[in-house]
């Protein structure tokens, strides 16, 4: 039943553009009536109905210890209480620079903001002040953000300047952003070829997440890091997303791979907007108030969302959370793809981490054109089904989806067996 849900979006219509306030959580791709949540906890989620479901959203990430969780939840309760805002340095600040650069080694110094898109924002104009270059590289299917230089697509060919892909963004700033195919070594070693003392910056998804979950082929990224090296780029990472999600040392740990610079958000956040850009001393240096490549924030490192971060960084700094986050994340992969396998579903999946993906196609796609040949169709229906049973993906094909340290075995299972139900339905 969704009721009240039904009534909560047709009231939301007459005053949120669409009814919501992001378009990742309107049900356009799937149809159908957004559900309003009342409370989470743990692995659950309620909806304005009271129907409760096991979460595979999380908030798109950030809650890789499950909701309401007791410790963060008084952490931030504790620090409301001392004022929710001073627009001025505190001590919390100095202890999440501090936390973030010892468990990033790639991180020398680091600056809070509060968004993802915020910080990736921020990066590129660093990293274009920093090198005194203004052309960026970025690859199809990536999102990092609605900042105007990264809201553009690819053209006809490979090395053709990007085209604005929102209304708003000038075509003069697009022209600026040049789009490559995601997991291609051989088109990033042409365009540096063509362009490598005009590029300023390459950004990435070390693994992709907005386009569904796109694992790097490692020598992608190797070959990234040389030709950045080699040309005097900045190589951005964007961990907004992978941060502490799919290791303790984010993706960069994981393949083993070193950016410049890095953005954060999401897990640091722990539930609350916080957002972070750090990395090379040197780069960092030219932020202000050091150098001339400005960018401030009177939020900026709430103290309030400061301290559900912390929170949830210590917490997951003990031993054995990311192989039991990983472990659970494989094992509701693995138990859905034999669930497809014996109904005969085209049907793959993958985990990294604490992230996994979903696709209705027989082999795990590696590109952006891959992701675009799984059936859609064949989600939404799945998708519909398995809402109905209790269980919440994202309302998208093209999204990835996380656990928590909160997922019992028994969570996962039923999930498996919902799945299977639905499958054999089919």
């Amino acid at each position: 039943m969704s009721f009240r849900n039904q009534q909560l979006f047709e009231r939301a219509q007459q005053h949120i553009p669409g009814g919501v306030n992001s378009p990742v959580r309107a049900f356009r791709s799937v149809g159908g009536t957004p559900r309003f949540f009342a409370a989470g906890s743990g692995a659950r989620v309620t909806d304005a109905d009271g129907n409760s479901y096991i979460d595979y959203v999380g908030s798109w990430g950030p809650l890789i210890l499950g909701h309401a969780h007791p410790v963060v939840v008084a952490a931030v309760q504790e620090a409301a209480a001392r004022g929710l805002s001073f627009g001025a340095p505190t001590e919390s600040e100095v202890e999440m620079a501090e936390l973030l650069c010892e468990l990033l080694p790639s991180l020398e110094m680091v600056r809070l903001v509060s968004s993802g898109t915020e910080a990736t924002m921020s990066a590129i104009r660093l990293a274009r002040g920093f090198t005194g270059r203004d052309l960026l590289i970025k690859f199809e299917g990536c999102y990092h953000g609605h900042s105007d230089s990264l809201l553009v697509k690819a053209g006809s060919g490979m090395l053709t300047f990007g085209n604005p892909s929102s209304g708003g963004v000038p075509a003069d700033v697009a022209r600026h952003t040049l789009v490559l195919d995601y997991n291609d070594s051989a088109g990033l070693e042409a365009a540096f070829a063509e362009h490598g003392s005009q590029i300023a910056a390459v950004i990435v998804e070390a693994v992709a997440g907005n386009m569904n979950l796109i694992a790097p082929r490692p020598a992608f990224l190797q070959t990234m890091r040389k030709l950045c090296s080699g040309n005097g780029s900045v190589l951005i990472f964007d961990e907004v997303m992978t941060g502490f999600r799919v290791g303790p040392q984010g993706a960069q740990g994981l393949y083993g791979v070193t950016p410049d610079l890095t953005t954060l958000g999401k897990v640091i956040g722990g539930g609350m907007p916080v957002g972070a850009f750090g990395g090379r001393r040197d780069i960092m240096a030219r932020i202000a108030p050091l150098g001339p490549v400005y960018q401030a924030g009177t939020l900026s490192g709430n103290p309030v969302a400061v301290a559900a971060g912390l929170a949830t960084l210590r917490l997951l700094q003990a031993g054995g959370l990311h192989e039991l986050l990983a472990q659970r994340t494989r094992q509701l992969t693995d138990g859905l793809v034999a669930a497809a396998q014996k109904q005969g579903v085209a049907f793959s999946a993958q985990a990294i981490g604490g992230m996994f993906g979903l696709y209705f196609r027989s082999a795990c796609p590696q590109s952006y054109a891959e992701v675009m040949t799984c059936d859609k169709d064949a989600f939404s229906r799945f998708f519909h089904a398995m809402l109905d049973a209790g269980h919440y993906f994202a309302p998208s094909a093209f999204e990835a989806g996380f656990v928590s340290a909160a997922h019992s075995e028994a969570d996962i299972a039923a999930t498996i067996g919902a799945a299977e139900a639905v499958f054999k339905a089919w």
